[in-house]
C-alpha cells in the first residue's frame, strides 16, 4: 500500500479531485443543455428539427407570405384602377333649375337639369311645361361644351353644376 503523503498518493488525490470537478461541471452542463432543449422544443413545437432548419422554414414561409401579399396588392391595384375608370364616368356634377318657361305665372313648373361626369361630359335635360302640353329636350355636353345651343336656363344649370370656376359647388 502506498502512502497518501507520497508523490503517487498526492497525484492520485489530485486526479480524484479533478475527476470530481469534471463530473460536477458535466452535471451543470447537462442541466443547461436540458433547459436549452426544452426551450427549443417550445419554439419548434415538438418537431424533430434544429433551430437552423426551423429558421429556414420560417424564412420560406415569410417569402411565401410576401409573394401572396404582393400578388394581392397587384390585384387590388388593378381593381382600383378599373373602379377609378368607372367612377370617372359616373355623375359627379349636377344642378337643377326651375323656371316659368312661358311667363304665365304657372309656378315654376319647367326644369333644366345638368348631369355631368368627372370629365364634365354628360347631358342637360329640359322639361318645358305648358297648360296643356309638356316637352322634354335632351342635349349632350362633352368636356363642358354643348353639342347644341343651350337656353339660358340650361346654361345656368351647367354653370351651377360645375360652379363658377368649373368645380362642383356643395349643395
Amino acid at each position: 500500500m502506498h502512502n497518501l503523503t507520497s508523490t503517487a498518493g498526492i497525484v492520485a488525490m489530485a486526479a480524484g479531485a479533478v475527476a470530481l470537478l469534471a463530473l460536477l461541471i458535466c452535471a451543470i452542463l447537462w442541466l443547461k443543455l436540458r433547459r436549452l432543449r426544452a426551450a427549443q422544443r417550445m419554439i419548434l413545437g415538438g418537431r424533430e428539427q434544429d433551430l437552423v432548419g426551423h429558421a429556414a422554414s420560417i424564412q420560406d414561409q415569410f417569402e411565401a407570405l410576401y409573394g401572396y401579399v404582393q400578388d394581392a396588392a397587384e390585384r387590388l391595384d388593378a381593381r382600383m384602377t378599373t373602379a377609378e375608370r368607372r367612377i370617372d364616368h359616373a355623375v359627379a356634377y349636377h344642378a337643377l333649375i326651375r323656371y316659368d318657361a312661358y311667363g304665365e305665372m304657372s309656378g315654376l313648373q319647367s326644369t333644366s337639369i345638368a348631369l355631368l361626369d368627372a370629365n364634365r361630359s354628360g347631358l342637360v335635360l329640359s322639361s318645358i311645361h305648358h297648360r296643356d302640353q309638356a316637352r322634354l329636350y335632351a342635349k349632350e355636353v362633352r368636356e363642358g361644351k354643348p353639342e347644341l345651343e343651350l337656353s339660358p336656363e340650361e346654361d345656368e344649370a351647367i354653370r351651377r353644376a360645375l360652379g363658377a370656376d368649373g368645380r362642383q359647388q356643395t349643395s
